[in-house]
């Protein structure tokens, strides 16, 4: 294991990595950036609430698909081509949506913007750990503290600039990412292709694995949840941007502070499977309680931001259960993973739409509730397949020191690309 660096050791990184951190913050800000402006939207382009919600379905939709091809590209293009591509695109997609005049085209280039996004969160932190000075924890606590400050500010930028028009966060978006773009382009030395070839079909074949596959189960019927109240609350809430931007704010606060700070405590006191059954139980109760509650607007912002503490917990754990499930190279497990996970993502705001317009606004809730109650007995049925998730992260690594990709024609050298396994 790797000692914790300094915070000076920290600070001193060289420019291509704080030019890789900055792009991530954008990256991740993409994730909660279009939440204030979904009813300006709506209104703007005379769109219904599932219309609107279809942002989402199809950046998460076409990102899941993507994170399957992901690694391979990676493979054979190199690390740094990779993450130019991906930011490329979310340039170009970015300016499109905010341009657009219709609901179908953002809608569309929404789902470009994802395709973008998956190319460069696949390689992100493999860049981040192989450029930055103090080791890999010291890498991964930038990446970490990246991808928090993107969760946190995304929600506000977006609140502020769709202040002025729902175009703003767009063309925001598509500035800072060009601006992050030519940063690794001239300060990330070239990047050299990894040794091992990642075959296209190697993450489908990875959830044969029945451990994997019901920890991305676990992960689908979650991440219902956690879209349903990320995508459809704004709509019960109907508050301006500038409102609907200070709520995700809190929430994207707790998200980032009880991942990083709160989960390794609780994992440490109470393993990792028991501490996700319990954020499982106690988000479901909260999903109930918005259904319940759904008239009233204090009650609402309360539980949108409380409920930010306990999803941060069980984003780092369950992605670390993956890890220490897995018996495959981690781009792969990550890959397989994601692609079932983001389809949870994809189906849940456009799914909550529709419910709230046939059926009234509470029951998008209590529809994300069930959901979650019903990953709770996908770990109790599955909790052999599960139990390795329970090792202490040194067993986990030492028993998969023989990691593999399925499909691969050769063995030697390891794959550098890394997948994010975050939200």
């Amino acid at each position: 294991m790797h000692d914790s660096p300094s915070r000076a050791q920290l600070l001193q990184q060289p420019r291509a990595v704080w030019a890789v951190a900055f792009a991530c913050v954008v990256a991740f800000m993409g994730i909660g950036l279009v939440d204030p402006i979904l009813p300006a939207i709506a209104r703007g382009l005379k769109a219904s609430p599932s219309q609107v919600e279809l942002l989402f379905t199809s950046y998460l939709l076409v990102t899941g698909l993507a994170m399957v091809v992901t690694g391979a590209v990676a493979s054979w293009i190199g690390p740094k081509a990779t993450l130019l591509s991906g930011l490329f695109l979310i340039v170009v997609f970015a300016s499109l949506a905010g341009s657009s005049s219709t609901i179908a085209q953002v809608v569309g280039f929404r789902a470009g913007w994802g395709l973008g996004n998956a190319l460069f969160i696949a390689t992100a932190l493999a860049v981040i750990v192989s450029a930055a000075s103090g080791g890999i924890g010291g890498a991964i606590i930038l990446y970490e503290a990246a991808l928090g400050l993107g969760i946190a500010v995304g929600p506000v930028v977006g609140g502020i600039l769709g202040g002025i028009t729902w175009r703003g966060p767009f063309y925001g978006t598509a500035v800072l990412m060009s601006v992050a773009l030519l940063a690794i382009l001239i300060w990330l030395p070239a990047t050299p292709r990894p040794a091992l070839r990642v075959p296209v079909l190697a993450p489908i074949r990875a959830l044969r694995h029945s451990g994997l596959r019901t920890v991305g189960l676990v992960a689908f019927l979650y991440n219902f949840g956690f879209f349903v109240l990320l995508a459809y609350t704004p709509f019960p809430l109907g508050l301006d941007a500038h409102g609907l931007g200070l709520v995700f704010f809190g929430w994207g606060v707790c998200v980032a502070l009880s991942s990083v700070l709160i989960a390794p405590r609780l994992e440490a006191a109470f393993r990792t499977l028991r501490t996700v059954v319990a954020m499982l139980v106690v988000l479901a109760l909260i999903l109930l309680l918005m259904g319940l509650m759904t008239q009233s607007r204090p009650a609402l912002i309360a539980l949108v931001v409380v409920a930010g503490l306990f999803l941060g917990v069980n984003n780092t754990l369950i992605t670390q259960a993956v890890m220490r499930i897995s018996p495959f190279e981690r781009p792969v497990a990550s890959a397989g993973y994601s692609f079932i996970r983001f389809m949870g993502g994809a189906i849940a705001p456009f799914l909550a739409g529709k419910l709230a317009e046939r059926f009234g606004s509470h029951v998008p809730f209590y529809v994300a509730s069930t959901s979650v109650l019903m990953a709770i007995v996908v770990i109790a049925w599955g909790r052999r397949q599960l139990a390795p998730a329970d090792q202490p992260m040194q067993a986990a690594r030492a028993d998969n020191s023989n990691l593999k990709v399925p499909g691969a024609r050769t063995t030697a050298g390891v794959v550098t690309g890394v997948l994010a396994e975050r939200d």
